[in-house]
């Protein structure tokens, strides 16, 4: 017989090598849909505990970037995750679908709500588009493998969903927590709308600085404050003012020092002038003064109610006030004050029952009591108000400062600060200290320093700004008294009575009524408010809206400290509950391969269906899987090629799983534990403890740690070690063999196990797995849960997973002698070594109870052990511990069948060209193996 090759048990699979990732994943994914895998997965674990998943809404608007491909995968693993563990995860996406977003980009294409359609027809419009747009960000969304309640997702837009967030402002109102006032927010001139806390960005701006005159209006008061009795002194006296608003100086009704710190009255030729005593020489230099001397020092306090004369308005006087605000640095330490314009100054106006001027329409123009200046867009009004100070000598210095400055996060142009008639829920009373509270003691923070930083932004926010002045969002269903500005003694019924109309017209309802249709004989006496809610109150209730208990967990980019997580905080506790979430998780930013935001401007934005369309969508599931996702995450070619080159091997694993199982039946060949071979028995040992701990690494998020186990497992603990010794087992033992098939039991419990770790994160090439796979039970990998039949190592194996390690780190001595001698032309394969293992007892031991088995441990043709003293003078010292070795090149024959070289090859001429062992697996009763 010279036919050796058919008598082998070659490997084979139709699992192809090549993914092809990007042609494959769609058919996967049609029939996923086809057979409503995520129904047949409710169904599945009903009854099972529930685990819920609040999915944060982002905007129907646009195509998917990285950024959202990143959150939803990542939310897509804790969902398949959590289904492993048991539980039901019912994951409903939902979609932000009223606001600025949607609006600004019909008003692009339709104008502005009144120049080409009506107002209804707008909101139709805008209707219509974040419809569009979440049907195609659904099929991106589901093309990434996301799996969720598709045909059910929560819009804000939706009817029942708007009328519950009446209903959520409504329980605000109960609480006490809903009150109006004119106070001063960010506001945009593009948009004509107060923007919340999440809509600004900060960006460099280049202003304006400028040093003003204000002039003392009684000199001799002011020397008596000073304790200046002297009249030879009395000069007029100037307070230096410093800012970079000069738009704001008609408005300006005070100017605030602090009264703590030092000011001096120092002297000039011609004028006195009154300056933080550490600021004098910074001041005087600005201003091209370069001689003076001190006349006198006051505290801040001291000058409090000093009355100033204002720069541009010679008959207006205004006080000098206290506040702490007011420090030593940039400018003057003297602060001007303009309450419609500042939320510090607004609280200094309350506390000095200053005037109000709101100067300034919503269109950004001066309003017609400006005096020099009315009808002025403020956009064009630095100029001549500087040219107004300069013509009257009140200017002291002008200068460009570049600084951070609030823009808009739409429009990218900059805000300003505008006091108009707003809404807010006020957080000055026990919104802020209970949201305080729930923050530190209700919720787990991933990372922990979330706790902080959230304390931190509930600490320093200003009221939430609940109203918008804008066309496409939830009406405010409020009335208000036209005389005491006090809301309807009904105002909860009425809220009720919308909220239905709501539930069943939608928000059009509001606008399409009169006042005299809700209130009837009322009507005469209310106003109705024509405002719409901020979009993240829309959001921020959906905990309420979706009439779900407490959800288990939160996701989202960091941004939502400031934004989601905490409007989902405050809301909640407005309405007088508790916290609406258990954990909240944040990932970070997604930047270009240089740490740069993505941008088009910079052509650095990567879509993720360019991904998808090349590569394949596991291959971004990969890579999301892969990264620390807590810090910065850095997306280029390198990345995705690092991901890939990952995929490869992981790819090339399960292939090789699958090609050693090729005619294994597991109702027929399957082996006991207790029968398998001691190496069969540790891998499957290794492979238990390691889903463990990948379970323990999946429920505390750390998804990477899951990617580097299973790739180290592969590389290493597979790759390197037990499937390279396993190969002449599977390929030259007998088919039935008891050496083969424990091999390929231990093949089959590790490739059912891996299907399962590997789901959450490639799910589209587990599936492809799982239909190559034997002895499956369940339609689809999806539906599965943790494996259960990776058996136990007993506690008192003398082949245990040390027993093994140690031997890994012989093995790689080993290889390192035998890589030597290759690279020195001495051996092709380690098949073509003798080794001569030179130990220590206990060594010695540990490796004697191999036997006769021990060279197939390194995939030699012979193995040797010998005591260390019997060490030759030209033994190899190892890396290892009392070993020595010796490799030389064996003077043997090769065999034809098992590559082994051996000296009775060919000793049989029925079957010449092989060995004697590969005679007995052909036609004896067959090799035995007991370890390896």
């Amino acid at each position: 017989m010279t036919d050796y090759k058919s008598t082998l048990n070659l490997p084979y699979t139709d699992f192809p090598m090549k993914a092809n990732l990007a042609q494959r994943e769609p058919l996967c994914l049609q029939r996923w849909i086809e057979q409503d895998v995520y129904a047949q997965l409710r169904a599945a674990r009903k009854g099972k505990p529930v685990f819920r998943f609040l999915d944060g809404p982002p905007y129907a608007n646009g195509h998917l970037h990285l950024g959202h491909a990143v959150n939803k995968i990542l939310k897509d693993i804790v969902v398949k995750a959590k289904g492993l563990d048991g539980l039901d995860v019912p994951f409903v996406p939902g979609w932000d679908c009223h606001g600025l977003p949607v609006e600004i980009n019909v008003e692009k294409k339709e104008g502005r709500p009144g120049d080409r359609l009506t107002h209804d027809a707008f909101r139709a419009a805008c209707r219509a588009y974040a419809n569009h747009y979440v049907a195609i960000q659904k099929d991106e969304f589901k093309r990434l493998g996301v799996m969720a309640d598709w045909h059910h997702p929560y819009l804000t837009m939706d009817y029942t969903y708007e009328a519950n967030i009446i209903r959520s402002l409504a329980k605000v109102h109960a609480a006490h927590h809903l009150k109006r006032g004119r106070k001063p927010v960010h506001f945009c001139l593009d948009c004509r709308s107060a923007l919340a806390e999440a809509e600004v960005e900060y960006k460099e701006k280049q202003s304006q600085a400028i040093d003003v005159r204000f002039q003392a209006a009684d000199v001799a008061e002011v020397f008596a404050r000073f304790g200046v009795t002297d009249k030879k002194d009395w000069q007029p006296v100037t307070l230096p003012v410093w800012t970079t608003t000069p738009w704001t100086l008609p408005a300006n009704e005070a100017v605030a020092l602090n009264p703590a710190l030092t000011y001096a009255l120092i002297g000039t030729p011609a004028e006195r002038w009154i300056v933080a005593k550490d600021m004098i020489r910074d001041v005087l230099l600005r201003c091209n003064y370069y001689g003076y001397y001190e006349i006198g020092e006051a505290q801040g306090s001291v000058l409090e109610g000093i009355l100033m004369t204002h720069p541009l308005y010679p008959d207006r006087q205004v006080p000098i006030i206290m506040s702490n605000h007011v420090v030593v640095g940039e400018g003057t330490a003297a602060v001007h004050v303009a309450p419609a314009h500042g939320p510090e100054d607004y609280a200094l106006l309350q506390y000095y029952a200053l005037p109000f001027r709101q100067y300034v329409n919503q269109k950004g123009c001066y309003t017609e009591e400006v005096p020099l200046f009315a009808g002025l867009s403020i956009r064009e009004a630095n100029e001549p108000i500087i040219n107004a100070l300069k013509e009257d000598k009140k200017l002291l210095s002008q200068a460009t400062l570049t600084h951070s400055y609030p823009h808009c996060w739409r429009h990218h142009t900059p805000l300003i600060m505008l006091a108009t008639p707003q809404w807010f829920i006020d957080l000055a009373g026990p919104v802020r200290e209970k949201a305080l509270q729930v923050a530190a003691h209700e919720v787990t923070w991933h990372p922990k320093w979330g706790k902080a930083r959230m304390q931190g932004l509930i600490e320093s926010r200003p009221d939430w700004c609940l109203s918008r002045q804008r066309t496409w969002g939830v009406p405010m269903p409020l009335f208000v008294h036209q005389d005491t500005g006090e809301l309807h003694p009904n105002t909860a019924a009425l809220m009720e009575k919308v909220a239905k109309q709501v539930e069943q017209f939608g928000v059009d309802v509001w606008y399409q009524t009169s006042v005299e249709d809700w209130l009837g004989a009322d009507a005469a006496q209310y106003e109705k408010i024509q405002d719409v809610l901020d979009v993240w109150f829309d959001s921020g209730v959906a905990h309420a809206c979706l009439q779900e208990s407490t959800t288990d967990l939160v996701l989202e980019g960091s941004d939502q400290y400031r934004a989601w997580f905490q409007s989902l905080l405050l809301s909640s506790v407005a309405m007088g509950d508790g916290a609406p979430f258990k954990i909240a998780l944040a990932h970070g930013f997604v930047v270009d391969a240089n740490g740069h935001k993505m941008s088009k401007s910079l052509g650095n934005v990567i879509a993720p269906d360019e991904i998808t369309k090349t590569l394949g969508a596991d291959i971004l599931r990969l890579w999301v899987a892969s990264i620390d996702y807590r810090d910065e995450i850095a997306a280029g070619k390198d990345a995705f090629n690092t991901t890939t080159e990952t995929y490869r091997r992981i790819r090339n694993t399960l292939r090789f799983l699958l090609a050693n199982l090729h005619g294994f039946d597991p109702l027929q060949h399957l082996v006991p534990a207790h029968e398998m071979l001691a190496l069969d028995r540790v891998i499957v040992e290794k492979a238990r403890v390691l889903q463990a701990e990948l379970i323990e690494a999946y429920q505390a998020y750390q998804f990477h740690i899951v990617v580097q186990k299973i790739h180290h497992f592969c590389l290493d603990d597979l790759g390197r070690f037990y499937l390279d010794i396993i190969k002449d087992r599977q390929y030259t033992m007998q088919t039935n063999s008891l050496g083969r098939r424990s091999a390929q039991t231990a093949l089959y419990h590790i490739a059912h196990a891996f299907a399962r770790w590997m789901m959450p994160i490639l799910s589209f090439t587990t599936e492809e797995l799982w239909d190559y796979l034997p002895g499956k039970q369940e339609s689809s990998v999806l539906l599965t849960t943790w494996y259960d039949g990776l058996a136990a190592l007993p506690a008192d194996a003398l082949f245990n997973v040390a027993y093994v390690e140690k031997l890994q780190t012989v093995r790689d001595a080993v290889n390192k002698a035998i890589e030597g001698l290759r690279a020195a032309g001495v051996l092709g394969s380690s098949l073509e070594a003798a080794i001569w293992l030179y130990c220590a007892p206990d060594l010695y031991a540990l490796l004697q109870a191999l036997g006769d088995e021990l060279h197939f441990a390194f995939i030699a043709s012979k193995a040797t052990l010998a005591h260390l003293q019997e060490a030759p003078a030209d033994a190899m010292v190892t890396d290892v511990a009392h070993l020595k070795l010796k490799v030389e090149a064996i003077d043997a024959a090769k065999c034809e069948r098992c590559w082994h070289r051996v000296p009775d090859v060919g000793a049989l001429a029925d079957y010449p060209g092989i060995c004697g062992r590969c005679v007995e697996n052909i036609a004896g009763t067959g090799e035995v193996r007991r370890y390896v």
